[in-house]
């Protein structure tokens, strides 16, 4: 594993290259993981499966996140997330380990979203890959919040802390779990990320990263209020969709977002009944899932 300091907009991010056996040039893979992620939790699972498949596979915090820099701190832009895969994809490109004719992009949960954006502005990604996706969509907010006026209500709170930023420059924040008030809100959720929240800096840059229990309010308004669907049916390099019946966004709703690609290789694999988290970090789960995306990607080199 090779550590890479790279820019997007001026800004510096810190990446992790995890690299194949062999000189290269390499296939690449850029991995984007679930909201306020860093780069050492569920990307770094897949990385080291990608790698051993022959994959150089790249996780990185995004601005605002872990060691990245960028203020405020944990902002959630998915605007920013675009412009940092593009970096991420650019800066792959001008290795000389790596064959910037074979790129590939790998969404997971929330990640979708923005690797499905950044898809659709990168011509030279020969294929996407999205796994356990919480795709942001109208009815997944509902579905998330407790029903359309706390979606409402939780878009308005973002509002007035995004507006009180811009008059003072005082970010705001909210707890990501555990709390009423808390971006997500069910127990099951906090029960996962709560582990990661108490560590101290010399060991959570061994192993563990920088995550922290918080989010900027305003980072609501753009969670919330985005519609990933226009986005995916734009789609038309390949595509694979990797989800199961415990997943995020409920089993309905990413196949009704699978048949809408406009995409004519695209290919949708329900692994069963595993949840959310099993995507995450559990290792039968992330090779079954790791598998299908190696092969994926493999049939279109």
């Amino acid at each position: 594993m090779e550590r890479v300091l790279f820019q997007s907009q001026g800004v510096q991010l810190v990446g992790h290259l995890h690299l194949p056996d062999g000189a290269g040039p390499h296939c690449a893979v850029v991995i984007l993981g679930p909201v306020a992620f860093v780069k050492e939790q569920a990307p770094t699972h897949y990385a080291t499966y990608l790698a051993r498949a022959g994959f150089a596979a790249f996780v990185f915090d995004p601005r605002f996140h872990g060691e990245s820099a960028g203020l405020p701190r944990r902002y959630e832009s998915g605007k920013a997330k675009v412009d940092d895969v593009l970096a991420a994809l650019d800066m792959l490109a001008a290795r000389r380990d790596i064959d910037a004719q074979r790129l590939f992009l790998l969404g997971v949960c929330q990640g979708v979203n923005w690797t499905v954006l950044a898809a659709n502005r990168n011509t030279h990604v020969k294929a996407l890959a999205l796994v356990a996706g919480h795709y942001l969509t109208p009815d997944v907010a509902a579905l998330y919040l407790g029903g359309p006026h706390r979606v409402e209500e939780r878009m308005a709170r973002g509002a007035a802390a995004r507006t009180l930023f811009e008059q003072t420059g005082e970010a705001g924040y909210i707890p990501i779990v555990n709390a009423p008030d808390a971006l997500l809100l069910s127990p099951a959720i906090a029960a996962w990320y709560l582990p990661w929240e108490h560590r101290g800096r010399e060991a959570a840059l061994g192993s563990r990263g920088l995550w922290e229990n918080r989010l900027t309010a305003m980072s609501e308004e753009l969670i919330w209020g985005h519609d990933v669907r226009p986005d995916a049916a734009k789609l038309s390099l390949p595509t694979l969709m990797v989800h199961a019946d415990g997943a995020a966004s409920g089993p309905q709703i990413p196949r009704t977002i699978f048949e809408s690609m406009s995409s004519q290789a695209k290919k949708l694999v329900w692994l069963g009944e595993q949840v959310q988290f099993q995507f995450y970090d559990d290792p039968v789960t992330v090779a079954a899932a790791s598998d299908e995306i190696a092969a994926w990607f493999r049939a279109q080199t």
